[in-house]
């Protein structure tokens, strides 16, 4: 499956360092900084085609536009991928509820979605792909589990047994009673008779009536949600089997933390013998004026019609980096006004040929970056430039300044 078109990201000038990104881990709960190398592999999770990209999607993949950026700007080769989940059971039951083709859905909104990411200035994954596209991976993926006696049936269907990754559990850091909550709130079936543990998940569907399947040695039928990103990942990612770890990131929202990534660590795991992830990051959640911003409430925030009405790509960009990635973001209009301005006060600041000393603003900003992308501090350190340079103070190059913004934010103006 197509990315979308290449975003242009302008070299940084060589008189600046970076020093090496620390993030927030979340198997070690700690601020890690990620080895200086050159060349890292990133996997961040895509979305399920069957509405429109709203602004949570949009902080998560902002967020991993930032990673992309910093590591490419201190001239390292990043290879990244990013899945689209192009057959699941909830765009096969909005399919059915829409009367429409449940292909046909999915295309739809791939389309939008990479519209949205080219209008946002999102950096494209060097592979984007689609679970349709890649089943014989995840065929060859599940009965590599299966030859490691890693799997059982319940009736027809194939399960995974946690159990045979002895470090289940340790990316995620929750208890055996709110894993099974989760678990059950997350597209799991820890209640479904017959299986040797409840938090066992599914890597194998058998056909169901009027569902789509594919062949496979297990029957017809498609995959778990799981084992879909395993197969991915470490299809085009081209782990190095000396390595310690599979990947250096792996990369979603915080509703990913579990069950998803601890079962797709765990049974990448089983399947390459070796750990996937040196460091697993995840983004906030966007609520909307004090309530949670979800799909059954119907108050979701799509990204098109944003800019439809007049709001520039930027701003929406500008607007999510006033919050730390890692923290629940609560959206006001309020906050979108305020970020269209500062923009329009950006442009016209650095449309200036007399502007406020740019070089140390630049430094600063790199700083900020690199300690777990402190994009509030960004914030600050840019909105005290254009104060001073309202105040008539001199001696910046604005190009240099606009360029740097472009590179390390994606602030293109």
């Amino acid at each position: 499956m197509n990315s979308w078109p290449d975003i242009y990201q302008p070299e940084l000038s060589q008189r600046f360092s970076l020093p090496a990104l620390s993030l927030t881990n979340t198997a070690s709960r700690r601020v890690e900084p990620l080895p200086v190398k050159s060349h890292y592999r990133m996997y961040v999770c895509g979305i399920t085609p069957y509405d429109a990209t709203h602004l949570g999607h949009a902080a998560t993949y902002l967020t991993f536009d930032l990673i992309h950026r910093y590591l490419r700007a201190t001239g390292a080769t990043v290879s990244f991928v990013q899945n689209i989940t192009d057959i699941d059971d909830p765009l096969l039951e909005r399919a059915a509820r829409d009367g429409v083709d449940w292909r046909e859905l999915a295309q739809s909104q791939i389309d939008l979605f990479r519209g949205d990411m080219t209008d946002l200035h999102v950096l494209p994954p060097q592979h984007y792909i689609g679970v349709v596209e890649a089943m014989p991976l995840v065929v060859d993926a599940v009965n590599a589990l299966v030859k490691a006696d890693s799997t059982y049936r319940v009736e027809n269907d194939l399960y995974f047994r946690v159990r045979t990754d002895t470090e289940f559990g340790t990316r995620s850091h929750y208890s055996s009673d709110e894993m099974l909550e989760i678990f059950s709130q997350r597209g799991g079936d820890p209640s479904r008779p017959g299986k040797e543990d409840p938090l066992d998940a599914l890597i194998w569907l058998s056909q169901r009536e009027n569902e789509p399947g594919w062949p496979s040695p297990f029957g017809s039928g498609r995959p778990g949600w799981h084992i879909e990103c395993s197969a991915i990942a470490m299809k085009y990612l081209e782990p190095n089997p000396a390595d310690e770890y599979s990947i250096d990131i792996q990369g979603g929202g915080s509703d990913l933390i579990f069950p998803h990534h601890e079962m797709s660590a765990a049974q990448s795991r089983v399947i390459a013998g070796q750990k996937f992830a040196r460091t697993y990051v995840h983004a906030g959640m966007i609520g909307l004026n004090g309530e949670k911003m979800s799909k059954s409430l119907g108050n979701l925030v799509f990204v098109s019609k944003l800019i439809s009405s007049g709001v520039s790509p930027m701003a929406i960009r500008w607007a999510l980096m006033g919050h730390h990635y890692s923290a629940d973001l609560m959206w006001t209009n309020a906050a979108i006004e305020a970020a269209s301005s500062e923009i329009d006060d950006l442009q016209l600041c650095l449309s200036r040929e007399e502007v406020a000393p740019t070089e140390n603003v630049i430094s600063e900003v790199i700083d900020a970056l690199s300690h777990d992308l402190d994009t509030p501090k960004v914030k600050e350190i840019v909105q005290r430039w254009m104060r001073q340079t309202h105040k008539g103070e001199t001696g910046g190059v604005p190009g240099e300044l606009s360029r740097a913004l472009d590179t390390l934010l994606g602030i293109a103006l």
